[in-house]
């Protein structure tokens, strides 16, 4: 960080992007009680993988530890990097990595059973998110330093690569990323210069793109995505819920044991302990079906 050339983006310094507070555990625990048809599980990891000895020995069995310099290679110049848009960048890199493969982010947790339909028809990935207009964003001082709105100028960059105007892009939930390695690899070879781009940030950057949103609109001006329009997925965006009522941020959490509700993704699970002390213990629960 004392390196950078230029002030960090909030966005890019929270420590909770890089702070290990196990939420691992807790979404390898969930998609081995609720996606046991997983056939394997890559954990991405600069240098040390995490503990597994919480998972049965069946899953531990095909669960795999891969190193960055692993999946950057030749372009391994980069490292170290701090910045999950430029490891989202290569993971379609994992040897041995399925054609049609799940990407989560550690702090993503499935919460009821998922099936391979629910990720994939035949060959294509199935997506969740909206259509939404980011046009009004533009290049407003104000709205580019906002950590909250960092998410949006990344999926800007993204459509606009794939020719998508920010008046209709298509936004992904916070959720698992369904994804084509065929398809990764063919944008890589069409924008590699955009890739090369991409990587060269040890830490996010409004000049990056989301590789995931490239890869979805890629898919959808191919027609090769279909959108799941249910709702069911939960987001607890970092902050959610300070200053308010106990209760009520119960409430809000609690919406993830309706049964139809599959996909859980809390960001800062520190943050929301200090409201829930027990949240911890509600999260075990909820990921092993319990």
């Amino acid at each position: 960080m004392d390196q950078a050339d230029a002030p960090l983006h909030e966005n890019a310094i929270n420590p909770h992007r890089w702070g290990d507070n196990h939420e691992i555990r807790y979404c390898l625990t969930s998609i081995e009680n609720f996606a046991p048809w997983v056939r394997k599980v890559w954990i991405v990891v600069d240098d040390e993988g995490p503990d597994l000895s919480h998972l049965s020995a069946a899953m531990r069995s095909k669960t795999c530890v891969v190193l960055h310099r692993d999946i950057f290679g030749e372009f391994s110049s980069v490292l170290p990097t701090f910045n999950s848009l430029t490891i989202e960048s290569m993971i379609w890199r994992i040897p041995g990595l399925a054609d049609r493969f799940v990407y989560f982010n550690d702090d993503v947790f499935l919460c009821a059973p998922l099936a391979p339909g629910d990720v994939f028809v035949d060959s294509q990935p199935v997506l969740r998110g909206e259509w939404l207009d980011y046009s009004s964003l533009g290049t407003d001082p104000e709205t580019r330093a906002d950590p909250a709105l960092f998410n949006h100028f990344m999926h800007i960059n993204a459509a606009r690569i794939a020719g998508f105007d920010p008046g209709r892009l298509f936004s992904a939930a916070h959720v698992a990323h369904p994804m084509r390695r065929d398809v990764m690899a063919q944008l890589f070879d069409q924008h590699r210069t955009a890739f090369m781009a991409n990587i060269q940030y040890r830490f996010r950057d409004l000049e990056q793109f989301l590789p995931q949103g490239l890869h979805n609109h890629a898919c959808l001006a191919a027609s090769g995505a279909a959108i799941h329009g249910a709702d069911d997925h939960l987001h607890i965006h970092s902050g959610q819920g300070r200053g308010r009522p106990v209760d009520e941020v119960w409430g809000i959490l609690q919406k993830a044991e309706d049964p139809n509700v599959k996909f859980l993704c809390i960001n800062d699970l520190p943050q929301l302990e200090q409201l829930i002390p027990n949240v911890r213990d509600w999260l075990g629960a909820m990921v092993s079906g319990r």
